[in-house]
């Protein structure tokens, strides 16, 4: 299957004088590595300083919310990475459903782009694919990286969008 990605880019993006926050889950780790590895990639390629990226991770996704909270005040825009993998309970559901809602609330709170780096995979090779883990697969922590440094100066470019 091929990946699409976030698309055709507009313009250059510039993220040299951006602070970047990531907040990742510690679940399903090797997945996780690898997103978060790709977003990083991805920050330094269009000009994110290291020193100016704060990564800080939380037991498991249903933490994200409060995790992106805690780095609100320290950061133009933040993304948040976890995955959840379909199980056979409902566990799945709730689980995502809760951590969609409130990360678009604690989004409107921040008043900063939140990027949603939450994988909602049915199988461990989805999971895997859509981390770059895959011979077919696409690491979508990298879109995720250029999402960020994109609506970070794009809002910074709107002062009065919220």
């Amino acid at each position: 299957m091929p990946w699409a990605g976030i698309g055709k880019v507009d313009r250059k993006y510039d993220g040299t004088n951006l602070r970047v926050g990531i907040v990742h889950a510690r679940w399903n780790s090797e997945v996780i590595e690898a997103l978060v590895n790709g977003a990083l990639d991805k920050l330094k390629e269009l000009g994110v300083k290291e020193h100016n990226i704060i990564i800080e991770s939380v037991p498991g996704s249903f933490e994200l919310p409060t995790g992106v909270r805690m780095l609100a005040n320290k950061v133009d825009v933040v993304i948040a990475i976890g995955v959840l993998i379909k199980g056979s309970t409902m566990h799945f559901e709730y689980i995502s459903e809760a951590v969609s809602h409130e990360l678009m609330k604690v989004q409107r709170f921040m008043r900063k782009p939140l990027i949603f780096g939450l994988l909602t995979c049915l199988t461990d090779e989805q999971a895997q694919a859509r981390a770059g883990l895959t011979s077919d697969g696409h690491n979508h922590g990298s879109d995720w990286g250029a999402a960020a440094v994109e609506m970070a100066v794009k809002v910074e470019e709107h002062p009065t969008l919220w």
